[in-house]
């Protein structure tokens, strides 16, 4: 979207932009969400309006200039409006994660010391209600979904509502005061406090300011050609950066239409409704929508599976070229036309690309083959590089030079550089204003001359200027014979499997690489269906010898790939487990973005990582686990461990 030089200059906050909007666009469609499997939508003059009512609102019990008010729910687009109807009035938004268990919303409204809060529905106001006694400062709570809180104390209580409706009783007596504070919005004034996923300890709340959001929104916008055209889907959790950036950073920037899913259960559906032109997901999104689609060829017939397979070899050696903008023959280009008409396009459709024109994926690597897979499809998916504490945007891939070992040049205003040790660091406009209560963190992490230290090891391709990245820089070591071990990279293999969901391996100055192994419930449990195999629990499903024997055939597949890697063939994966229960983030195994903590898995299953190196041929264990309902309980299983095949290439390296 294109803005003038003056224009943009007076664009200095998220209202500023949704008043821009609401003038420019105001019959555009700003946000629909699915409810009783009905689409309902709002115009940016709608928007506009629902946000004024909510600020005046606010404003009409108390709320400051400074005032840290927290937001809690599933993606709505009424939780998307309280946050800027929160800046309108200078307050600073703060969202959690909604899956997040009583004890970590008790540290972050705590360590905030948030004065108010928007919840979804009942489960989240309980949720807080739960730990109120942990937490100092707490005034008062706003509640959207009012189903079951009807005999509440609604003295420190209010409907959203309620809270709008009162805000436009109040309109001549607090109008001016909203005015005044909406115009006192600077372009370097709080603008959001982001928590970190937390992998190594306690989440740091990244303070962002209107700069770094609207900068890199626009910067990144213009990257890709963003328009008030474009439909995305938000179903992330509103709490991690990503969200933030797509859906308001950047659709407020650009005035595109964010659209919210009607639950978890019908995203996929609700995908293919919308139809989204630009989106974007994490690696696990994309592993499990592939899972699906090899779980449905599983039950498909000979012929369909037959005309899949010809199609998708095909489909690897010609899509991605023909995105690329490569020469592709005309008889290629013909075959392709075919495996299009009756196997991308309807694959496209059932997945709800079909209109995708920028897709990207981050949060972590993403296994090469996954990403081929969907770029084979035709579909111009992509990989950015990005962390909270940047506003998302490091690097990104520019069309038509788009790689699944690298993730691209710096995204526009960002300048990178790699330390003596290997280190990722950049400096953007995008780069966080401070680690909130955390002035050590800050000065470690970001240096005076504005250079912040990401945290991952990579380099900067020669050849390509694209930025590599090889791994969390405290997780890349040396096996004891001195090569080089990068777990994250082995992990993404394996995940390529839809019979494997997560792994962990482990060989940090060890003499070799193990591995536990988590298996998607969904596909081996289909596969155990279509063979007859009886099973009553994860558990053992996971320890049948059956499915131990396939795992095995993927792990040795992988250590056969990696044997021709000169550089990582150490890494090889000599012994594995598979782990008796899901790695959980409600467990601390996983943080609420799905990432793992390795530190903590290797804490908590010590007696496995022994059995694995000891030469133990099966080890018996007992674990804690957390239930939905948060209470703790224990399982107690006795695991078999396999020893699995090395490719020649990890004997002659150990040699040299």
């Amino acid at each position: 979207m294109a803005t003038s030089a003056g224009a943009a200059a007076k664009l200095t906050s998220i209202p500023s932009l949704l008043k821009r909007n609401a003038r420019e666009f105001g019959d555009s469609p700003a946000s629909r969400e699915k409810e009783f499997g009905i689409w309902q939508s709002w115009t940016w003059a709608q928007v506009a309006q629902q946000v004024e009512d909510l600020a005046l609102g606010l404003l009409s019990i108390g709320v400051a200039r400074g005032d840290h008010i927290a937001v809690i729910g599933r993606n709505r687009p009424h939780l998307y409006w309280s946050m800027v109807a929160a800046q309108s009035v200078g307050a600073v938004p703060v969202p959690l994660y909604q899956d997040a268990v009583g004890d970590e919303i008790a540290y972050v409204l705590g360590h905030c010391g948030a004065k108010y809060i928007i919840a979804g529905d009942q489960e989240q106001v309980d949720k807080v209600l739960e730990v109120e006694g942990q937490i100092d400062g707490l005034e008062h709570m706003i509640y959207l979904d009012g189903r079951g809180l009807r005999k509440y104390d609604h003295s420190r209580l209010t409907s959203y509502g309620a809270l709008q409706e009162k805000g436009r009783a109040v309109k001549a007596d607090l109008g001016a005061e909203l005015e005044s504070r909406t115009n006192a919005l600077g372009y370097d004034d709080k603008c959001v406090m982001l928590y970190t996923s937390g992998t190594t300890g306690r989440p740091k709340g990244v303070v962002l300011s209107n700069r770094n959001i609207i900068e890199t929104s626009k910067n990144s916008a213009e990257f890709d050609r963003l328009s008030v055209g474009e439909e995305v889907l938000a179903y992330l959790p509103m709490a991690w950066v990503g969200d933030f950036i797509f859906s308001i950073g950047q659709a407020y920037w650009s005035g595109f239409c964010v659209n919210c899913p009607e639950s978890e259960e019908t995203m996929m559906t609700d995908l293919r409704e919308i139809g989204p032109t630009y989106y974007f997901a994490p690696p696990r999104v994309f592993e499990t929508q592939l899972t699906n689609v090899m779980i449905r060829m599983e039950d498909a017939s000979r012929l369909k599976q037959w005309m899949f397979r010809k199609a998708m070899d095909h489909a690897r050696n010609v899509g991605p070229r023909l995105l690329d903008g490569e020469a592709v023959s005309a008889l290629d280009r013909f075959r392709y036309f075919l495996g299009n008409l009756f196997v991308y396009g309807p694959l496209k459709n059932t997945l709800g690309f079909s209109r995708v024109r920028v897709g990207y994926t981050a949060g972590e690597a993403i296994g090469p083959e996954i990403f081929e897979f969907y770029r084979s499809l035709g579909i111009n998916l992509k990989q950015l590089y990005g962390q909270t504490e940047a506003s998302v945007f490091i690097t990104q891939q520019k069309d038509n030079e788009v790689s699944a070992d690298t993730v691209g040049t710096p995204t526009p205003g960002v300048e990178l550089r790699i330390s003596d040790t290997g280190e990722v660091f950049y400096r953007s406009p995008g780069a966080f204003v401070e680690y909130y209560k955390n002035p050590e963190s800050t000065a470690d992490t970001k240096d005076a001359e504005g250079w912040v230290a990401t945290g991952d090891a990579g380099f900067i391709e020669a050849e390509t200027g694209h930025l590599r990245i090889i791994d969390r820089a405290k997780d890349v070591g040396k096996i004891a014979d001195g090569r080089l071990f990068a777990p994250k990279y082995i992990e993404n293999k394996l995940k390529f499997f839809p019979n494997i969901l997560e792994a962990v391996v482990f060989g940090a100055n060890r003499e070799k690489c193990t591995a536990f192994i988590n298996i998607d419930l969904t596909a081996v449990g289909n596969w155990a269906e279509r063979n007859n195999i009886a099973y009553g629990s994860y558990q053992e499903l996971a320890g049948h010898d059956r499915v131990l024997d396939t795992i095995q055939a993927h792990v040795e597949e992988v250590n056969a790939s990696i044997a021709e890697d000169e550089m990582l063939s150490g890494c090889q994966i000599h012994r594995f487990l598979v782990l008796h229960k899901e790695l959980d983030a409600d467990d601390g195994e996983l943080t609420r973005t799905r990432k793992v903590r390795r530190r903590i898995i290797e804490e908590k299953f010590s007696d496995l990582i022994a059995a694995l190196y000891d030469g133990s041929s099966s080890v018996s264990t007992v674990t804690e686990v957390t239930y939905e309902d948060g209470r703790k309980g224990s399982i107690s299983a006795t695991l078999k461990i396999r020893d699995a095949a090395v490719g020649a290439a990890t004997d002659r390296m150990a040699a040299q």
